[in-house]
């Protein structure tokens, strides 16, 4: 078996939207990332900790992780506490739940070849919990129409269904770095009718490598983004427009522009980045060359500076307080608020321009400004 499944839970999102994406992706060597290396030992220090708070024995792996910090510490600690709160209230309404961790999880069923692996799954009366742990802070995930959440839930109801007596599914996404605990629950037969209507034909046709090529966010994590050619397509829409200066564009052109504007931003740093690994690599480009790009002057040892300017009379040293993220980092979530929370402060932001399915509260505008106080008056 595969370490990776082609129709893996994690890139179902991707696939689903764009099936032959599947059989692209095939062609690129899985490079990793440090993010997805921060991910893993993070899952691994989660498992630890909760293992440990269930009276499991386990083996402490913190001496083995590189990447370890205070606040993959306290992101461990927190995701084995959510669960372990889970279970006890479970058991008030069931007198032996059952508690699953990093299991191994099947939906061949429904998708060839597929199965995934449960950060942690609990069964109690009438009710599976599926609980996936989010390490990232860069995107914001959510469990409601969630597919890895739902492939996961399948997997699990494949397993479990048959001896237990399952009636709903409860589906949580625990991404601590971004202060985000999001559960959706549904009835099981509501995912095994999206299994047979959605899922199973559609990978059918992503397994076989058919299907139409389709964009959207779900391009942000394919391997073939950079060179896929109806990505290309769709971002230079844009570029076809008989461009005008902003205030001469009817509105429905600026609302279009808008919808469109972050994936072409996106898509054209994508080339940029690809077109010089390529040049990197020894690809001769029409009309470009590489340079040296700028770059700042560095000291060559540093104790041998603060060494020469203090044998000159001088101080090489300044000192500055820390900032706040990296604070926070060194301090822990707890021991930041105990001791910084009433030193500091949140200034409003920038006014930013979103989709209106942003959950941010809008703020005034000069016109909502106005009619208020016309409403007053």
């Amino acid at each position: 078996m595969s370490k990776h499944a082609l129709l893996s839970a994690s890139s179902s999102h991707r696939w689903l939207n764009c099936p032959p994406s599947a059989r692209l992706c095939e062609q690129y060597e899985d490079k990793g990332s440090d993010y997805a290396a921060e991910g893993t030992e993070a899952h691994t220090l989660g498992e630890y900790k909760l293992k440990t708070l269930l009276g499991i024995k386990a083996k402490d792996p913190t001496s083995a992780l590189t990447r370890f910090s205070e606040e993959m510490d306290e992101c461990a600690n927190g995701y084995s506490a959510y669960i372990l709160e889970l279970v006890e209230t479970a058991k008030q309404t069931c007198a032996d739940p059952v508690v699953l961790i990093e299991q191994h999880l099947d939906f061949s069923k429904y998708v060839e070849e597929g199965f995934g692996t449960g950060d942690c799954v609990i069964i109690a009366d009438g009710t599976l919990h599926i609980v996936d742990y989010k390490h990232g802070q860069g995107v914001l995930v959510e469990a409601a129409d969630n597919p890895q959440m739902k492939l996961y839930a399948l997997g699990a109801l494949e397993l479990f269904d048959g001896i237990y007596d399952i009636n709903e599914v409860s589906m949580t996404i625990y991404q601590p770095r971004r202060d985000n605990i999001s559960t959706h629950t549904v009835f099981k037969e509501s995912l095994y009718q999206w299994a047979e209507d959605v899922l199973k034909p559609t990978a059918e046709i992503a397994y076989a490598g058919k299907g139409n090529y389709n964009c959207g966010e779900w391009c942000q994590f394919c391997k073939a983004k950079y060179e896929c050619r109806k990505r290309a397509e769709r971002n230079m829409e844009l570029a076809k427009m008989d461009f005008k200066r902003p205030p001469l564009l009817e509105d429905d052109e600026i609302e279009s522009i808008l919808g469109k504007i972050d994936d072409l931003v996106s898509w054209a740093s994508d080339i940029k980045d690809y077109a010089l690994q390529a040049a990197l690599g020894g690809k001769l480009w029409q009309g470009w060359k590489v340079v040296e790009g700028k770059s700042n002057r560095k000291y060559v040892n540093e104790d041998a500076v603060a060494k020469a300017v203090t044998t000159a009379g001088y101080d090489p040293y300044y000192t500055s307080v820390m900032g706040i993220t990296a604070m926070e980092k060194t301090l822990g979530k707890a021991k930041f608020a105990e001791l910084l929370g009433g030193l500091v402060e949140k200034p409003q932001g920038k006014p930013t321009l979103v989709p209106e399915g942003d959950k941010r509260p809008a703020i005034n505008t000069a016109k909502n400004d106005f009619m208020e106080v016309k409403d007053n008056g």
